[in-house]
C-alpha cells in the first residue's frame, strides 16, 4: 500500500483526534443504551425468551411476506419467519412465542396443519423444538458469563505480557465494542440470540488481536526511540501497523459482507454483528485502546515518574 509508506520515524498524529473519538463513542453508546431503555430491553430470540421453533418444508418456494400476513390475520403478529437451509429445500423456520395460542406438541402440529394445509396441501412439518422460559433465563446468564470470562482472561493475558495499564486499556476497548454492537442491535430492533453472542465473542477476539499488535509495536518502539514522548511513540506504532490493520480488516470485511448479503436469513443477524464488530473493533484499537493507555500511563506512570508527553 504505497500511500502508507512513511520515512523512518514519521507518523500520523492519531491521538490528536482522541477527544473527538471519545465524543463519537459516547454518542453511539448513549444512543444504544437509550434505545434499550425505550424498548424495555433487547429483542431476545427464542433461545433467551423461550418459545417453539418449527421447521416446515413446502412443495413450492414459500413467500415469507404472505405467510406473515397470513398469520397476522389470525391474530399471531409476533411470529418469526425465516428461510432455512438451501433455497432449493423450500423450508422455513417458524418461531412461536412461549404463550402461543397454537399450544405445543401434537396440538401445535394439528393446528398448524389446519391453518396451512388449505394454502399449502403438500407441506411437511420436519422438526419441532421447544425452549422453556426457565431454560431461556439460564442461557442469558450463561451468555453473560461467557463474555465476562473472556474479558477476564484477556485482562490476565495482557497484564502478564505487557502491563496492567495496557490490560485495562484493552478491556475498556473490548467493553466499548460489545456495548456498541449490542446498542446497534437495539437501535435497529434486531433479534438478539445465542448466535449473536457467538458473534460478540468473535468480535472480542478480532478486536483484541488488533490491539495486541499495536501494543507490541509500542513496546518495541519505546526501546528503539527513547527520546520520543509516549504519545509520539503511540502515534508512530499505530502508523507502522496501519497497513497491516487495513489489509486484515479489508479482507475480513469482504468475507463478512458476502455472508451478510448472500448467506441467507438464517445467518443474517450473525453476519450483521460481525460486520459492525469488525468495523468498530478496528476503530477501537486505534481510537479507544491507545488513548486510554495514555490516560492510565499519565495517571499511574511506570516507576512513579510521568513519561514525557508531547
Amino acid at each position: 500500500m504505497q500511500f502508507l509508506n512513511f520515512k523512518d520515524g514519521e507518523a500520523i498524529d492519531f491521538l490528536s483526534f482522541r477527544r473527538l473519538s471519545a465524543i463519537i463513542s459516547g454518542i453511539i453508546i448513549l444512543a444504544g443504551v437509550t434505545s434499550i431503555v425505550v424498548h424495555k430491553g433487547l429483542k431476545y430470540g427464542i433461545d433467551f425468551r423461550g418459545g417453539t421453533n418449527v421447521q416446515i418444508q413446502f412443495s413450492t418456494p414459500p413467500n415469507l411476506d404472505q405467510l406473515r400476513q397470513f398469520f397476522a390475520e389470525r391474530g399471531m403478529k409476533n411470529v418469526v419467519l425465516q428461510t432455512f437451509g438451501d433455497v432449493a429445500d423450500q423450508e422455513i423456520l417458524l418461531g412461536l412465542p412461549i404463550d402461543s395460542s397454537l399450544g405445543a406438541g401434537e396440538h401445535l402440529t394439528a393446528e398448524l396443519r389446519k391453518i396451512l394445509l388449505p394454502q399449502h396441501p403438500k407441506l411437511e412439518i420436519r422438526r419441532i423444538e421447544t425452549i422453556g422460559p426457565k431454560v431461556g433465563d439460564e442461557l442469558k446468564i450463561s451468555a453473560v458469563q461467557a463474555v465476562l470470562i473472556a474479558l477476564g482472561l484477556v485482562l490476565l493475558y495482557i497484564t502478564i505480557r505487557f502491563q496492567w495499564r495496557q490490560g485495562v486499556s484493552a478491556i475498556v476497548a473490548l467493553v466499548h465494542d460489545v456495548l456498541v454492537v449490542v446498542g446497534i442491535f437495539s437501535i435497529f430492533d434486531k433479534e438478539f440470540s445465542l448466535t449473536v453472542v457467538a458473534a460478540l465473542l468473535t468480535v472480542v477476539g478480532y478486536s483484541l488481536n488488533d490491539t495486541i499488535v499495536v501494543f507490541d509495536r509500542i513496546r518495541e518502539n519505546q526501546g528503539k526511540y527513547r527520546k520520543k514522548s509516549f504519545e509520539e511513540t503511540i502515534n508512530l506504532s499505530i502508523t507502522e501497523t496501519l497497513s497491516r490493520t487495513l489489509i486484515t480488516s479489508g479482507t475480513t470485511l469482504l468475507v463478512v459482507l458476502s455472508l451478510f448479503f448472500l448467506g441467507g436469513e438464517i445467518i443474517h443477524d450473525f453476519a450483521f454483528a460481525l460486520l459492525v464488530g469488525v468495523l468498530i473493533g478496528t476503530y477501537s484499537s486505534i481510537y479507544v485502546a491507545s488513548p486510554v493507555a495514555v490516560f492510565f500511563t499519565k495517571l499511574a506512570p511506570p516507576g512513579g515518574t510521568a513519561p514525557a508527553t508531547s
